[in-house]
């Protein structure tokens, strides 16, 4: 069996093969559909097992991960970066290089558990960059509407810098708009899709901006995890940090997860502290009578939210707000 471990970066993929505890040699190859196929075709020549090893890097990995999964003869594990900067450090790395963390990930492969990633449909993966470049449009957005304030608050800004400034607004919203639309259309062509939509927004909060953001991001995800693994994929779960007896902090949430679905999350989460009664009970319990932050409080309510998300996707029922918190308790 071989362990394959490969840093990812936006033009250079570095692959180290290591076979019975020994490391071969690094080689590199283009971050492009030619340099994937022929990472395929040098792996695939291979005996035995092959189990290859990639760090979760933005955008970067995706592409080589479909690439390999659809080879057929090759296993692919995603690990999050927190984990194998952790392993590293565990391993007494004393150096960063492409080559030294393309032979971490290879002994990651070799000695922890390997949990296979599944590559999605073509019109999941489809829907996943609609929903993400709806994101990054909309950061952009909030980023151009912020300096907009900013130069409207100083008389010695010129016109049309304002002008070119809301211009550039207006666009934004354009763009988010079209790639809604073309989302909307996806998800009406197939109707495990569209049912799955109806589902998630008959939450009061997600409306289809974000319904599409969380598909998205949940439908890449392996039919068989569960809730608390969601929550775990998400960064939502709790960190603890206890040492001894003198050290003890409150907990908080790891973010060691999907940035993308902690922020489809948000504003749900927040419009339904305001406009479902059962959730916004929920919402002033834990601030009243636990005790917790209005920002605790609403990451609490984006957990419990995906909790029932999974089951209403599992069991195809639509939001009962009822059972979200029991009021008379």
């Amino acid at each position: 069996m071989c362990n394959v471990g490969i840093d990812v970066g936006s033009k250079e993929l570095v692959m180290v093969i290591r076979h019975k505890g020994k490391n071969h040699k690094a080689r590199s190859f283009n971050n492009t559909p030619e340099g994937h196929a022929q990472i395929v075709k040098t792996l695939s020549s291979k005996k035995g097992e092959v189990r290859v090893c990639l760090e979760a890097t933005g955008i970067y990995h995706f592409d080589l991960a479909v690439a390999l999964s659809r080879s057929n003869t090759l296993k692919v594990m995603i690990v999050n970066p927190k984990a194998a900067r952790h392993f590293a450090v565990a391993l007494m790395t004393r150096s960063k290089t492409d080559q030294v963390d393309a032979n971490v990930l290879a002994q990651y492969a070799e000695i922890m558990p390997f949990e296979a990633w599944q590559v999605p449909s073509d019109k999941v993966l489809e829907l996943r960059a609609f929903s993400r470049r709806i994101a990054a449009l909309t950061k952009l957005k909030v980023q151009t509407k912020n300096q907009l304030h900013a130069l409207q608050s100083s008389v010695s800004v010129p016109e049309i810098i304002l002008e070119e400034t809301q211009a550039s607004i207006e666009f934004f919203e354009m763009q988010i708009q079209r790639l809604k639309e073309h989302a909307l259309t996806l998800i009406g062509s197939e109707e495990t899709l569209q049912r799955t939509l109806e589902i998630i927004t008959s939450i009061k909060g997600i409306a289809e901006s974000s319904a599409i953001q969380l598909l998205g991001e949940l439908l890449i995800l392996p039919k068989d995890m569960n809730n608390r693994q969601w929550v775990a994929f998400a960064g939502l779960d709790p960190r603890h940090y206890q040492s001894g007896t003198s050290v003890s902090k409150k907990p908080r949430i790891s973010k060691a997860g999907n940035s993308y679905l902690r922020q489809a999350l948000y504003m749900p989460a927040l419009c339904a502290s305001r406009r479902d009664p059962y959730v916004s009970a929920y919402y002033q319990h834990l601030i009243e009578n636990q005790g917790l932050k209005k920002m605790q409080a609403v990451c609490a309510v984006m957990r419990k939210l995906l909790h029932a998300i999974h089951a209403m996707l599992k069991n195809e029922t639509h939001f009962d707000s009822t059972r979200f918190f029991n009021m008379a308790a």
